[in-house]
């Protein structure tokens, strides 16, 4: 998150008791040099709303969807002035319960109502909507975006029922998920996973000066999507287009469709079936890439001999600093899981996301030591979700 978001909060909050709203609107205004669009004051890094209430239980309205629309690639903050201090809150999409006002008539492709201020959720998987976790939370709304919530927030506001059926898991489905840990130990200290290694970093190493310059794409859904294809790409001239596009400098990469699937590359062997999800970790950003859809991780894993990994790719400017082939299970990247569980519609469990730190450290220094029995600790609390 940039650090004008920073001195924003400190400004903010150094005004605390001190102004009505319209002056901590001026004061604000001219300190950062904002523009004004309707009630959003905004900068090339982040956009404001400010409210004002006797309370904190404020339900006043904040901004319409199509408004919210707009700004939710920047961090959108709610500033609350009341007469002794003024919080804060994130309204990015992700964060957003449902839209109240004027909204019989949302649909996903007719966005409209307004959103409340107790439509903005206090926490999101445990994780207190305020100043200090910002950062965390706005980078995994920056993986889900305004497409990724539209059809949550539809089903949310006119309880409409959501395409998607909820993976029901059969007591033999149970039983063979349950066994998914030990597969994976097993698999790991097989040939087959330094087999699917080398070929991984084979491909990578091909491509490497390929991946480096879309590594510079600012977009994070595309920049993940463009290098994941370039390494496990099945079209060798969607591939080979988009080669051409981030060799030639163009802004704008060709559109393409990737499969709705839980693995960017899968593999089958004599005994294991895998799928590895390719994720790419800008080494100097923040963030917390996608994890899985939780339904379809316990589909998959309900299969005889399934196997899920995730490869990570570490990038610096210029460089390819490391690959880590790791377990879902491995420890330190099963306990520092977000399930967005809650966030979802009735008919999903929900999804998962990963802390970016644990990736970096995962590719700087590569285990897959899994502990059996937490990790089927695990695979109950998604099954029972």
């Amino acid at each position: 998150m940039d650090k004008q978001v920073y001195s924003l909060i400190s400004y903010i909050e150094g005004l605390n008791g001190r102004t009505d709203k319209a002056q901590l609107v001026q004061s604000v205004q001219a300190k950062f040099g904002l523009t004004k669009d309707r009630s959003v004051y905004y900068s090339d890094t982040f956009a404001i709303r400010f409210s004002s209430s006797k309370s904190t239980n404020f339900s006043n309205t904040v901004i319409s969807l199509s408004n919210l629309q707009k700004f939710d690639d920047l961090p959108f903050i709610v500033c609350l002035n009341t007469p002794s201090k003024n919080y804060l809150f994130l309204a990015n999409s992700t964060l957003i319960t449902k839209v109240s006002h004027s909204s019989q008539a949302l649909r996903v492709d007719n966005i409209r109502g307004s959103i409340n201020g107790s439509d903005i959720m206090k926490t999101l998987s445990g994780i207190k909507n305020e100043p200090n976790n910002f950062e965390e939370l706005f980078a995994i709304h920056a993986e889900i975006g305004f497409e990724g919530n539209l059809a949550r927030l539809v089903e949310a506001t006119n309880n409409i029922s959501p395409n998607g059926i909820k993976y029901v898991v059969s007591p033999q489905a149970k039983e063979i998920i349950l066994s998914a840990p030990e597969r994976a130990q097993s698999f790991i200290k097989s040939p087959e996973y330094a087999m699917l290694k080398d070929e991984l970093d084979e491909t990578t190493k091909q491509y490497e000066n390929e991946i480096i310059l879309a590594s510079l794409i600012d977009n994070v859904n595309i920049r993940g999507r463009v290098i994941e294809y370039i390494i496990a790409g099945e079209d060798e001239n969607l591939r080979d287009e988009l080669i051409d596009a981030l060799q030639s400098g163009v802004k704008r990469i060709p559109s393409f469709r990737t499969k709705n699937t839980l693995g960017d590359f899968e593999k089958v062997f004599d005994n294991y079936n895998t799928a590895t999800d390719i994720k790419t970790k800008v080494m100097i950003l923040n963030s917390a890439p996608k994890a899985y859809n939780l339904d379809k991780i316990l589909e998959f894993l309900s299969r005889e001999n399934s196997v899920f990994m995730f490869y990570f790719v570490g990038i610096i400017p210029k460089q390819i600093v490391g690959q880590a082939l790791v377990s879902m299970f491995q420890n330190d990247l099963r306990d520092t899981t977000h399930l967005l569980a809650h966030w979802a519609g009735r008919n999903s469990r929900g999804v998962a996301q990963f802390s970016g730190q644990i990736i970096d450290f995962l590719i700087n220094t590569p285990n897959n030591e899994i502990d059996v029995n937490k990790s089927k600790e695990y695979l109950r609390q998604l099954i029972d979700l």
